[in-house]
């Protein structure tokens, strides 16, 4: 079956970086574009970044421009997003997500905190 599996999270102070993974399983990784979600404590779960499925194309939502880069290793079966000048808004589970199978990995916690 489909599985998802995010890593890389943790506790960075402010200006900081992080460099999150999702490793994936149960599909043909390189044929689907893949996405890189957020969700705040009592806030609605975003879209941070979308990937193509060669890595043509990317999409970021407004406040990550700049600062984030989502990439992806397709012999790997793995996609990641680099996270550089971190604030205490990036604060987060980060999803791993596969649009077509509608498929969630566990989450990761970031945390940008002094």
């Amino acid at each position: 079956q489909v599985r998802l599996v995010e890593s890389g999270g943790g506790l960075v102070q402010p200006g900081g970086s992080l460099r999150l993974s999702c490793a994936a399983s149960g599909f043909i990784f390189s044929t689907q574009s893949m996405s890189w979600y957020r969700q705040a404590p009592g806030k609605e779960r975003e879209l941070v970044a979308t990937i193509t499925r060669f890595g043509g194309s990317t999409h970021y939502t407004d406040s990550v421009k700049g600062r984030f880069a989502i990439s992806r290793d397709n012999a790997k079966n793995t996609v990641y997003l680099q996270m550089i000048s971190l604030k205490p808004e990036d604060t987060a589970v980060y999803y791993c997500h596969a649009p077509e199978f509608n498929a969630w990995g566990q989450g990761t916690q970031v945390t940008v905190s002094s």
